[in-house]
This record gives C-alpha cells, sequence and structure tokens, in this order.
C-alpha cells in the first residue's frame, strides 16, 4: 500500500491485538506519583498498579502528543514515498488534533507535495478503537486512504460509544462535569450514563441507581440502538474492572445480531480522567444520528 496509518494510544488496542497489525500508535505521556510514563501498552507501569495508585488517592496527569514528534513521524513515513493518514484522539478533548494539524501545516511548508490526512475520530477509548479496527479491516481489503476516510466518515455518522463510571471524582477534577452533579452523585450513590456526542464530547444522558444496573444499562443502549440483523462488532474497554466487562460481553454475546465483542483495558491517559471502574462501549448503531 502507498500510505501509512497512524493513531495515537488513546485507541487502546492491546499489544496482542496489534501483533501482525500495520499501523503505527504513538504513545501520550502520564505523570504519576513524581514519574513520568508513556502510554504504551502497559509496558513500564501494570495496569493493576496504576489504578491501584488512583484507588489510593494518587493523581495521574496527562500530556498531549506535540507537533514536534508528529512532524518527525510523518517526514520518516515521506521519506519512504507514503502518504499519512492519521486518526486521531477528540478534538473535543484534547488539542493533539491541533498540533498534528500544526504538524502538517509545517510539514507542507517544506515539502508542498507532502501528502498527509489529519482525521479527527472525535472519539477516545473504546469508540476510537473501533474506528482504528474498521480503518486496518479496509486497509487490509486494499482500499485507498479515501476509500478508508470516506467509509469511516459514514461509520461515524452512525456510531455510538457510552460509557459508565464509578466514580465523578476524575471527571470533575478534569473538568468535565459540574461540582453539583459529582457531589450528588456520590451522596446519593447514583451512576451516572454518559455518552460521547458528535463533536466528541462527553455528555450526560442518564441516571441509574447502583453499579451493576449502570453496567447492565449499557448492554441495554446496544439493543435499543442497534437492534435488527446487521452483524455487529462491539469494543468494551474497562479501567481494571475485567470481571464487569465479562460480564457485560455475556449479556451482549445473548443478543442475536452480536458478531463478536472485543475487550480491552482503558488505557493510563483516558483513566486518568475517568478513574479506575470506568466502562466504554461502542457499536455502529442502526440510524444516523
Amino acid at each position: 500500500m502507498n500510505y501509512v496509518i497512524i493513531t495515537d494510544s488513546n485507541c487502546e488496542l492491546s499489544s496482542e491485538y496489534l501483533s501482525d497489525i500495520p499501523i503505527i500508535i504513538l504513545p501520550f505521556s502520564f505523570r504519576l506519583g513524581g514519574n513520568d510514563y508513556h502510554d504504551k501498552f502497559w509496558q513500564e507501569i501494570s495496569c493493576r498498579d496504576f489504578y491501584q495508585k488512583l484507588r489510593d488517592g494518587e493523581v495521574s496527569t496527562t500530556s498531549q502528543i506535540t507537533p514536534f514528534v508528529f512532524e518527525e513521524i510523518f517526514n520518516h513515513h515521506l521519506s519512504e514515498g507514503k502518504a499519512v493518514l492519521y486518526l486521531g484522539f477528540s478534538s473535543g478533548l484534547s488539542s493533539t488534533y491541533n498540533s498534528a494539524l500544526l504538524a502538517r501545516t509545517n510539514v507542507i511548508e517544506v515539502n508542498p507535495n507532502a501528502d498527509i490526512t489529519i482525521f479527527d475520530t472525535k472519539s477516545a477509548s473504546a469508540g476510537q478503537g473501533l474506528l482504528v479496527h474498521y480503518a486496518i479491516e479496509l486497509f487490509k481489503q486494499g482500499k485507498s486512504k479515501e476509500e478508508v476516510i470516506n467509509i469511516l466518515s459514514l461509520i461515524m455518522d452512525r456510531q455510538q460509544t457510552w460509557f459508565i463510571v464509578d466514580s465523578l471524582e476524575h471527571l470533575k477534577r478534569g473538568g468535565r462535569i459540574s461540582a453539583i452533579n459529582e457531589t450528588v452523585g456520590h451522596l446519593l450513590k447514583i451512576k451516572p450514563i454518559l455518552k460521547l456526542d458528535k463533536e466528541g464530547e462527553i455528555v450526560f444522558v442518564d441516571k441509574v441507581s447502583g453499579r451493576k444496573n449502570s453496567v447492565t444499562e449499557l448492554s441495554k443502549k446496544f439493543i435499543e440502538l442497534a437492534a435488527g440483523p446487521e452483524p455487529k462488532t462491539i469494543f468494551i474497554h474497562h479501567a481494571d474492572c475485567i470481571d464487569e466487562a465479562e460480564y457485560l460481553r455475556s449479556l451482549l454475546l445473548k443478543v442475536s445480531n452480536v458478531k463478536r465483542v472485543i475487550i480491552n483495558s482503558m488505557g493510563a491517559v483516558i483513566g486518568s480522567h475517568t478513574g479506575p471502574g470506568s466502562i466504554a462501549i461502542s457499536f455502529i448503531g442502526n440510524q444516523v444520528t
């Protein structure tokens, strides 16, 4: 193929899944307990240790990918005669997308013929992982860069990404929700049902009482929004709560149109903002939303 697909670690696909996949993953960075890490398949800190530190009250702060890093990787692949397709973390949640755009501008100033496409997935975690999964499948089928972009755009029109958090504390700290909502949720043990909207931003949709009910609600969202004969692939990403992720998978596999359910660990960058116990689910719905 004459192009390369690049994405970032917020797609949260496992190293096992990517072992024979032709794709480049750029890691985000985070700082925890005075140490700096790369969000790179848990090579520098284990998933369990990371989330346990958050449970113990430590705070993880995250850093975006810089324009310089993007320029280096773009120029490397351009020098090999490849066009570049970067599938980026939601512009509604990070300025990393803008950093990639700036890098593209800088590269083109020197090399006006550089073929670089910056694609805003307007998603993260399971949602970004689902889109990257389809991009890889299309690449394997021999689709051109333009065909991949067009098909992903159609998928995004129908994509549904929902998630739950065990505590609203981490979203509050990152400025994603109001202090009032966080306090009410804590006092009443109310579990929010959230989603990524079409701008790639987190929105509050509903609330349920109790943790198990919130997990079950994610399966209900799939049944509500993706009914019909078309076989579906579903991504579940979890923040150190594998048993509940497996429970959710068991509920989904009972639905007749489910083709397969892929479970991945939620990475440190997304996990820093959602906290341990978070679960995200993404799938292609029936209607344009």
